[in-house]
């Protein structure tokens, strides 16, 4: 997804909503209705939620600072975590305080042809802004199931209108079912109780956003299969024999860096390892076009470290950034190797673990 990707879905749930919002507040003064109240409420919670989308947005494309080297592309990651907290607060906090109220004290609803008639304006409307986020998404999604890919996308603006149409329909649904048993039995409670359950169903998605956004902001590696391609760019097999250890994280949804500790041969010159690293580079940026900061640092391979097992380039291992170190043995390794640096040298064993989201 590009930096503007979901925009089109943004815009389209915001006009929806605001609409939407204003027909509700309309019907609640018309019919008492509690249910109308916390929609109405809820849709302009989504309003001001789609507009933080759309502020990231705009924030996270500012040039790269001294106090800020590497961008302001976590922005948009800030943004969406303060979505789930206002959609958490202002939108199910206040429809389970309505609701308990109305159950509380119930009371009829009058020209209930209002609610009715404004829900089911709100559910064509909703059902057209969940229909872009949809298509946008499919865009993206590839084979991914739905749920892979709300938890696995790195750019948060489409998951996030996602989920916000899907609870809005299900609320409405609610509302719905909510006036029609108030007004077909005539009991408020009926009402109270549809508010009450968009209160809940809100507060369910606002945790599931904020826990994704939460791990987006912590630091994701890079998908699976971007470390591939760049594990196939990086090895040339000429000077470049392997990877020793490799970490990669998202520094935005469209931005990935890319650090690795790459084994050369023994008796390269200066230049030609400088040589083959600009050329690494460049393949990996030609494979990953985001990998926009790339830190390749050369080493020896050290065959009797691998043989006795302490040197990471052994075997594959999995890196804790998600990142799974590869390293093919150089055709000509020699008994005698310089010693590694002492800040990170190839007999230090990656951390095995992984961390995924």
């Amino acid at each position: 997804m590009s930096a503007s990707g979901g925009t089109k879905a943004i815009v389209a749930a915001l006009g929806a909503n605001l609409a939407i919002a204003v027909a509700k507040f309309v019907a609640f003064l018309f019919s008492g209705s509690s249910s109308m109240l916390a929609e109405s409420v809820h849709s302009l919670a989504d309003s001001g939620n789609q507009g933080l989308l759309l502020l990231g947005g705009k924030k996270a494309k500012r040039e790269a600072t001294p106090q800020h080297p590497f961008g302001y592309g976590r922005e948009r990651y800030i943004y969406a975590f303060l979505v789930s907290i206002v959609l958490f607060s202002v939108g199910g906090m206040f429809a389970v305080y309505e609701g308990y109220e109305k159950i509380k004290h119930p009371h009829e609803i009058e020209a209930w042809y209002w609610p009715v008639g404004v829900l089911i304006f709100a559910i064509i409307a909703e059902g057209f802004s969940f229909r872009t986020a949809i298509k946008e998404s499919n865009e993206t999604r590839g084979a991914l199931s739905w749920t892979q890919f709300i938890r696995r996308a790195k750019a948060p603006e489409l998951p996030v209108v996602l989920l916000e149409d899907f609870g809005a329909l299900i609320g409405l649904v609610l509302a719905l079912g909510g006036v029609g048993l108030a007004v077909g039995t005539g009991n408020g409670v009926w009402d109270g109780i549809g508010t009450l359950c968009i209160g809940i169903l809100l507060i369910a998605i606002a945790i599931v956003l904020a826990a994704e956004t939460k791990s987006l902001l912590l630091g994701e590696a890079a998908g699976t299969d971007q470390v591939e391609k760049i594990k196939a760019a990086v090895v040339d097999g000429d000077t470049v024999t392997g990877i020793i250890h490799m970490r990669t994280l998202h520094l935005g949804p469209e931005e990935l860096l890319v650090a690795a500790k790459i084994a050369v041969q023994h008796d390269d010159t200066a230049t030609e390892v400088a040589n083959a690293i600009n050329a690494a580079e460049s393949r990996i940026r030609e494979a990953v076009p985001i990998a926009r900061v790339i830190y390749l640092e050369p080493d020896i391979y050290n065959e009797a470290a691998a043989r006795s097992g302490t040197n990471p380039a052994k075997d594959s291992t999995t890196d804790p950034a998600g990142s799974t170190a590869v390293t093919t043995a150089p055709t000509a390794p020699t008994a005698a190797t310089p010693a590694p640096a002492p800040d990170e040298g190839p007999d230090t064993p990656a951390d095995p673990t992984e961390t995924s989201h």
